[in-house]
């Protein structure tokens, strides 16, 4: 049976919120709470006129009406007696999760409120007391979005990192650190660390201490639906999950100087072949440093004016294996074939022989690192050049960290 009409109380008067600049009421919520002193189903008596009524118990939600201030815990308080049970689920049917305080006077959620959402607050005392509330988040005035790499599902070499490219700046970084939960199924020691992408936008990775151990199984849950990332930034309005597989131990080793590459599965060396490197001396030159292999693009169209070389090149070139988002690749290059393996001649890219690149490509998987040495380099791969993390000391890497 129903319990009869709530009472409320006055409200107070409404005030603006400086985040959203929406009219937001500062009172609190007010809803009524009863118990059935019969021996009847709980609000019986109640609705029989309240005949044995017991005293109304009142509940407050700090967040109320149409407009209300997203970012924010909710937090549900019982003026009397104790709480036993809190629901608030989202119009989707999501829910937030929270805790009941030791006294049992108050619930708070462990996560905020979202932008743009209708939110249904269900509490029961202890007395079998019930009742229900609502209030909608005001819409968010600009949204905030993220890439992931590596792809949902995949399976990555030993060096790649998980790392998220945001659209708009972030300036809190520490709550929004605070929302990308990694878990592994081995425990893996890592840190996130934050960076300048290639391309100009906030970028931050998480790492592994050493390489990954082949067979580690990765799972992020970025939860940052409701989490406000600053001014310039906007609002994240929903919630993110990735997961991947490390593969085999691979790591190709570049000597530069020597005019070599070579392939190396678990300790043991499984292919060895001449190239080229860039040439020394100028922009042409290759970095040095360790690269990660960030895709396996086939034959593309390489074009000497997007990396700003001029009109030195315009070719179409197979088995390309990209290293870094400025153009270094390693790929099939049959009109350096003379310089394979005696001198550096190319325009920053590690060139093979078609069969050499072929054998390359047919064994490498993305994720797994390039270790390049040799003084013929024009410096060292950045860490937002490609995935250049591995670049930066441990305690360097831990110390870009917002939760420090």
């Amino acid at each position: 049976m129903s319990s009869p009409r709530p009472r409320t109380r006055p409200t107070a008067p409404a005030r603006r919120s400086a985040r959203l600049a929406l009219a937001v009421p500062a009172a609190l919520l007010a809803a009524t709470l009863t118990a059935c002193a019969g021996s009847g189903p709980a609000g019986s008596a109640a609705q029989e006129g309240g005949d044995g009524k017991a005293p109304g118990t009142s509940i407050s939600v700090n967040l109320r009406g149409k407009a209300a201030a997203p970012g924010e815990p909710v937090k549900v308080t019982l003026a009397h007696g104790k709480l036993k049970t809190v629901s608030v689920t989202a119009g989707e049917g999501g829910a937030l999760a929270g805790r009941i305080s030791a006294d049992g006077r108050s619930w708070t959620s462990e996560r905020v409120a979202a932008p743009g959402t209708a939110y249904t607050v269900e509490a029961r005392d202890t007395d079998g007391g019930s009742d229900r509330a609502a209030f909608t988040t005001a819409e968010a005035e600009k949204v905030n979005k993220l890439s992931l790499a590596p792809g949902k599902d995949t399976t990555v070499g030993i060096a790649q990192p998980l790392s998220v490219v945001f659209d708009h700046p972030v300036k809190n970084k520490a709550a929004v650190e605070k929302g990308l939960k990694v878990s592994t199924s081995n425990d893996t020691e890592g840190s996130w660390g934050w960076l300048q992408d290639h391309s100009g936008k906030d970028r931050v990775d998480w790492r592994p201490r050493e390489y990954w151990k082949p067979g580690t199984k990765v799972t992020l849950d970025a939860e940052l639906n409701g989490i406000d990332t600053g001014a310039d930034g906007g609002w994240f309005v929903r919630d993110y999950r990735t997961t991947f597989t490390i593969g085999a131990a691979q790591v190709v080793k570049v000597d530069l100087d020597g005019h070599h590459l070579s392939l190396h599965r678990d300790g043991e060396r499984v292919l060895q072949v001449p190239m080229s490197g860039g040439t020394p001396g100028g922009d042409k030159a290759s970095w040095r440093g360790t690269a990660v292999l960030m895709s396996k693009e086939g034959t593309i169209n390489m074009r000497s004016e997007t990396v700003g070389l001029g009109d030195a090149y315009d070719k179409m070139v197979d088995y390309s294996m990209r290293l870094t988002w400025s153009g270094m690749y390693a790929h099939a290059a049959p009109w350096n074939a003379s310089y394979f393996g005696n001198a550096n001649r190319s325009s920053g890219c590690l060139g093979m022989s078609d069969a050499d690149a072929a054998a390359l490509y047919g064994q490498v998987r993305v994720g797994d690192p390039f270790e390049i040495t040799g003084a013929d380099a024009k410096g060292t791969v950045a860490e937002g050049n490609g995935y250049g993390t591995w670049n930066v000391s441990w305690a360097d890497w831990q110390a870009k960290s917002a939760l420090k």
